[in-house]
């Protein structure tokens, strides 16, 4: 679902922004080797495709005890207590955190453990969204602009640091009418024949979004972060 995620009814909601993370991860996976640790992992939804598509030899997965259950049959590696990494400096080859920065109250806590637990020169990928609904309720703590992200990370200590947009203007259209239809309380009933309609409204809305090129300029909407840094 996360790796290869078709649009239909149900996924109208989360499509594009699955689709998003998933062609951001994999246009980074070249990068990834070694040992890699997977920070807010939730249930590991790329695990597979990135033991199986890159250099990574060791995949561990490490969550908040208190973290939102996807999957009874999924528990992370390692559980955290969103302060201290239990791993040793200089750990990792490479870290992922795809979509939680947002629910971090303090995102230099977070960003300073992953740092330490990364060997110099490693590389850390990260998500985060942008346009969304409020989610994880009350732990949905901010939306980041490029501007802030890279801020935050340069006072970590992190160099080099790449953000690209996950999407533009007219997948950011696309994004809230398949979020509106499925989460804003509308009958199923009006949900299936409101679908019908947007469905083709949206794959015109997404052939002419390119993320490659958004630039961070006044007035741009985007649907969210993705990048790299280094140690």
């Amino acid at each position: 679902m996360f790796v290869n995620i078709q649009l239909n009814f149900q996924t109208l909601d989360r499509y594009i922004i699955r689709k998003a993370i998933f062609r951001a991860l994999n246009n980074k996976i070249y990068l990834m080797q070694g040992a890699l640790l997977d920070v807010g992992c939730g249930k590991m939804p790329y695990r597979n495709y990135i033991l199986e598509n890159s250099k990574v030899t060791n995949y561990t997965g490490i969550d908040i005890e208190a973290a939102l259950i996807y999957d009874e049959g999924v528990t992370p590696d390692y559980y955290w207590d969103g302060i201290q990494i239990p791993f040793n400096d200089n750990s990792y080859d490479c870290v992922i955190a795809t979509e939680v920065l947002e629910h971090c109250p303090v995102p230099e806590t977070v960003l300073k453990e992953i740092f330490r637990v990364l060997k110099p020169g490693g590389v850390f990928f990260y998500t985060v969204p942008f346009l969304w609904n409020l989610h994880e309720v009350p732990h949905d703590e901010y939306r980041y602009t490029p501007f802030s992200l890279e801020r935050h990370l340069k006072t970590i200590g992190f160099n080099s640091i790449q953000l690209n947009a996950t999407g533009g203007w007219h997948a950011a259209m696309a994004q809230m009418l398949g979020l509106w239809v499925k989460r804003s309380g509308i009958s199923q009933k009006k949900q299936k024949v409101l679908a019908k309609l947007i469905k083709p409204i949206m794959i015109k809305l997404l052939k002419m979004d390119d993320s490659d090129k958004v630039t961070f300029k006044e007035g741009q909407m985007i649907t969210g972060l993705s990048g790299v840094a280094y140690k």
